[in-house]
C-alpha cells in the first residue's frame, strides 16, 4: 500500500473550520475505491497544525487520487487556508492495513 503522513499548517483564524474547509475534498476521497483510509487528526502541540494519515491500495489507486476532479478542486482550494506548504512523508509498505502494536497489547 501506499502510505502517507501530511502536516498541514492552518492560518489561525481558520483553524477551528478546517475540518469543515476539508470536509468536501475529505469525503470524496473517502469514496475513492483505492483509498485505505483518509484520517485528519489535530495536533497537540500546535492547534494550527492538523496532520493527515491516509493509505490507497497500491501506486495506481494513489495516481488515480491525485489525478482526480476533487483532488485538483483541493488544490485550487486549500492553499489559501495554510501558512505554508504541508510537509509529507510517502512511501509504500508491504501490507494492506493496520498491524496490532505488540509492544503494547491490551489483555481484557
Amino acid at each position: 500500500m501506499i502510505f502517507i503522513t501530511a502536516k498541514f499548517r492552518v492560518l489561525p483564524e481558520h483553524a477551528e473550520a478546517w475540518p469543515e474547509i476539508s470536509r468536501e475534498f475529505t469525503e470524496a476521497t473517502r469514496a475513492e475505491p483505492g483509498c485505505l483510509w483518509f484520517d485528519w487528526s489535530r495536533s497537540l502541540d500546535d492547534e494550527n497544525e492538523y496532520v493527515l494519515v491516509e493509505a490507497f491500495r497500491d501506486g495506481e489507486a494513489g495516481a488515480a487520487h491525485v489525478q482526480s476532479d476533487h483532488f485538483k478542486a483541493a488544490q485550487r482550494k486549500l492553499p489559501r487556508y495554510l501558512v505554508e506548504t504541508p510537509r509529507i512523508v510517502n512511501t509504500t509498505v508491504d501490507q494492506d492495513g493496520w498491524s496490532e502494536l505488540g509492544e503494547m497489547a491490551v489483555d481484557r
